[in-house]
Order: structure tokens, then sequence, then C-alpha cells
């Protein structure tokens, strides 16, 4: 496999997985967010990923989320499941149940927490491509591994089978560049900032999208690469702007959230919006209400209350 073996393009978010209040996975709010997720025109969305709580999820819920995900929205949005797990075996299984599920893929950091030398980060994308025959999408993530996956390693990765993406959330604006200019022939993809250089990116050297987190904006995301893609570079300009109140209201350079956690964040940002993102899981905790009104004056400024 390789780049030209999936059409991935655009906006593919990782979204929130809704939760009851006390703490049950709630499938009738997921159905009806995704049933809004398309209505909104992405281009896909990823399951059970960092923004999804993966890691409080058990092996059957994410198995669940997969399943639904794939009869809810699989004929109208390419749906990639998170597989990040800390051993290969337990990788290996979400990985089989996004096959059964008929997921298009899957996305898959290195082991968190491991801190995994260059060696084992192979080994370990070695061991999930050899096992399970599903498009793979490597998940640099400096951030939530501890190990930030440069050019030469992502090439290395690339060359595997089942390999046919990457997602680089690297806060090296240089080495996402160098591994952008290494990779954009093999692979596809994804990490292209929502503002100018974003464009410059896109129109001068490559790249297929990004994969964002929530989707708050709804349409505005998938908007912004269709724009690039017609060369309507005035409107995509209009649109990132769009994204990038968001981005610099809610979330640091590496990606964290400035306040509370990004989960809550989008949830409660979502839940404004009439979507049904439901509750937080344990060990995260709900926005107190100081940071509701912040998360509410961020969609008051982009009109997005009803």
């Amino acid at each position: 496999m390789d780049r030209d073996s999936v059409d991935w393009f655009g906006y593919l978010p990782a979204v929130t997985t809704p939760f009851t209040a006390t703490g049950e996975l709630d499938l009738a709010a997921w159905r009806g967010q995704l049933d809004w997720l398309a209505a909104e025109r992405l281009h896909g969305v990823i399951v059970g990923g960092t923004t999804g709580e993966w890691f409080s999820l058990s092996e059957q819920e994410r198995a669940e989320l997969f399943r639904t995900a794939a009869e809810r929205v699989g004929d109208r949005l390419t749906v990639l499941g998170g597989c990040n797990a800390y051993t290969p075996a337990e990788a290996i299984r979400h990985a089989e149940a996004a096959r059964a599920a008929g997921l298009h893929g899957i996305l898959l950091t290195p082991p968190p927490y491991v801190v995994p030398t260059r060696a084992e980060v192979v080994a370990f994308y070695r061991a999930v491509s050899e096992a399970v025959d599903i498009p793979l999408c490597v998940y640099n993530w400096p951030r939530g591994t501890a190990v930030d996956l440069d050019a030469d390693l992502l090439l290395e990765l690339s060359a595997l089978d089942t390999v046919v993406a990457v997602k680089n959330s690297t806060p090296d604006f240089g080495g996402f560049v160098r591994s952008l200019v290494a990779l954009r022939h093999r692979v596809r993809y994804f990490g292209i900032p929502t503002n100018e250089v974003g464009i410059e990116l896109m129109t001068t050297i490559g790249g297929d999208g990004l994969m964002g987190a929530g989707a708050v904006l709804g349409a505005d995301h998938p908007d912004f690469f269709r724009a690039l893609r017609a060369g309507e570079l005035d409107r995509a300009r209009v649109l990132g702007a769009r994204d990038r109140v968001i981005m610099e209201d809610w979330f640091g350079p590496d990606y964290g959230a400035r306040f509370g956690n990004a989960q809550a964040i989008m949830k409660y940002a979502l839940t404004l919006r009439g979507v049904p993102a439901g509750h937080v899981r344990a060990p995260l905790l709900p926005l107190t209400p100081a940071e509701q009104d912040r998360v509410r004056a961020t969609m008051s400024q982009l009109d997005l209350l009803p």
C-alpha cells in the first residue's frame, strides 16, 4: 500500500465520545453526533482517538464505537479507528476490530508512556502492519507519547506494507516541513495548519489536509480544504481565520488545552451548538463555570451560539 491506495483528503478530525453523566457510553448520542458530522460534510472522522478518550474506553466499547460509526456514516465519510495501545498485541486487537467493523483504516501512535527507542517504534508498527491488512496512518503525537518521530524515522515507517498516511502533530515546525518534503510522494500527509502557512505549504509543497479535533466549526473546517483544492485562496483565508480563533483561545503551541482539558472544551462547545456530545469520563473533569464562560465567549465571537 501507499498514498494512492486511499483517497483520504481534507478535514478528518478525531471526534468526541459521548458519555452519560454517570459515565456510561451513550450510543444514542453517538449516532446523533455522527449524523451531525456527516450533515456538515466532513471528509472523515477518527473514532476512539485522544479526543475520543481512548484511554478510558474498554476494548469492547472501542469496538462498539467502530461498528456503530461504520453502520451510521461509513457510506458517507472516511472512518478511521483509533488503535492507540501500550503493546503490539493490544493494538492488533483494536486493528482487527476496526477491520471487522468495515472501517477504512486505522490511526496509531507509538505506545504512550513507554518512551520507546527508534528500533522499538519500528518494531511496534511492523508488528501491527504485518498482523492486520488495513490501511494504517502513523500518528506522531509528541505531547502524548514523549517521542517525536523525525523525517528519517517516518520515512522508514512509510515503507511498511500497510502504511498509507502520517498525521504529524509535532510542535517542531522545521521538522514538520522536512517530513512533508520527504514523505509527500509516498504517503498522505496530515497536519497542515489552517492559516497562511498552511495555504503556502499546500500550494507549493504538498500535503493532504488536517486530522484535527472536535469539528466544532462544522463545515468551515472541511470547506477550508475544499477552497484550497479549488484555488479559492481568499475564501480559504476567511475560513482558516475562524479556526485560528479557536486554536489561539483554547490551545497552546503543543496542542494542549490552555484551561481545563481539550475533551471537555470540545464537548461543551458542541453542546452549545446543540450537538449531543455528552460528558467526559474520569479521570477527566468537566469545565468549571469560569472555563465554560471562556468557551461560550469564543463561540459567541464566531456567531456559533443559537
